[in-house]
């Protein structure tokens, strides 16, 4: 992937911290101090007719019960509210410190410091985990909507957020489903999307067959690379066809290749890759039963 996509040095706060404090309902009354002798009996009797003792009639107090409490709805909305403000100015504190001077993107220099706090190398199978959970389009490269969707995301707002996320990114990239997400992602992701690429350079697939497959690697997989390094065929890029259909053929071709047919819908490559990879086994035995022989001759001659 290049030195570029990038030890958690600066902690700072994660996604969804709530301070909102909810106002109170309750309403205090004013107790009337004066008690007239003229009107009642005593100053410790209960008040006459509907006036309770706090001064307060009857039918008022059953009125202020029924009202339901002020702070229900808009005090919690202001709460998630002020908290999402909170943690999106805590997503472009962290984008300011590794974008670019002159344009407003995160660059190969800025990936390098980046990967750097993360503690990964720019290299590593989470890097292109991060890439793909923020939908970037291009490497070494994060735009800011990129990185504040990609933030968002995760639930991550700081270094030591995105830290703790990567567990959890791994075991999705692990399912099925997400697997292909990612795979047919990383296609994209390795194209040149400003010199309007449609393949892959064979060394840049190479690369990145190895990086995809680091948690769930075929048994077919190091041939297949063998093969395309050995290049019999001089292909010279990989196209979008070849590299999904590949997922497919790890899928359903056995490692001994000896269910896989011609006669089905496979890119011409994979029939070449056949051909070649069971030329290459027949060659291995051959040299292997020639070495025996000649072992147990000579074995023979030493014992006569």
């Amino acid at each position: 992937m290049g030195q570029c996509v990038t030890k958690c040095k600066n902690p700072s706060s994660t996604l969804g911290s709530k301070n909102g404090e909810r106002e109170s309902g309750s309403k205090s009354h004013s107790k009337r101090s004066v008690v007239h002798k003229d009107d009642q009996g005593s100053s410790c009797g209960k008040a006459p007719g509907d006036i309770l003792v706090n001064g307060t009639k009857k039918t008022d107090a059953a009125v202020e019960a029924s009202q339901p409490p002020m702070f229900s709805g808009d005090t919690k909305k202001d709460s998630v509210s002020s908290a999402e403000e909170s943690s999106l100015q805590r997503i472009g504190e962290l984008f300011r410190r590794y974008k670019d001077e002159r344009e407003d993107a995160i660059l190969e220099e800025g990936m390098e410091r980046f990967c750097n706090d993360l503690c990964v190398d720019p290299t590593e199978f989470k890097v292109l985990v991060l890439a793909w959970k923020f939908q970037a389009a291009t490497m070494c490269k994060f735009t800011r909507k990129e990185f504040f969707e990609g933030c968002k995301a995760i639930n991550a707002d700081s270094i030591d957020g995105i830290c703790a996320r990567f567990p959890s990114l791994l075991n999705e990239a692990k399912q099925e489903d997400k697997f292909k997400d990612l795979y047919r992602f990383t296609f994209q992701f390795g194209l040149d999307s400003e010199e309007g690429q449609r393949s892959l350079h064979r060394e840049i697939a190479i690369a990145l067959w190895k990086l995809v497959f680091t948690q769930n690697k075929p048994p077919i997989l190091d041939q297949w690379l063998h093969f395309l390094i050995e290049n019999p065929s001089g292909i010279k890029g990989i196209s979008r066809d070849t590299w999904n259909m590949f997922l497919n053929f790890t899928q359903v071709i056995g490692p001994d290749l000896s269910n896989y047919s011609e006669d089905e819908a496979w890119p011409s490559l994979f029939d070449t890759f056949v051909e070649w990879e069971m030329e290459r086994r027949k060659k291995e035995e051959e040299t292997k039963c020639i070495t025996s022989s000649d072992t147990e001759g000579l074995c023979a001659d030493e014992q006569t």
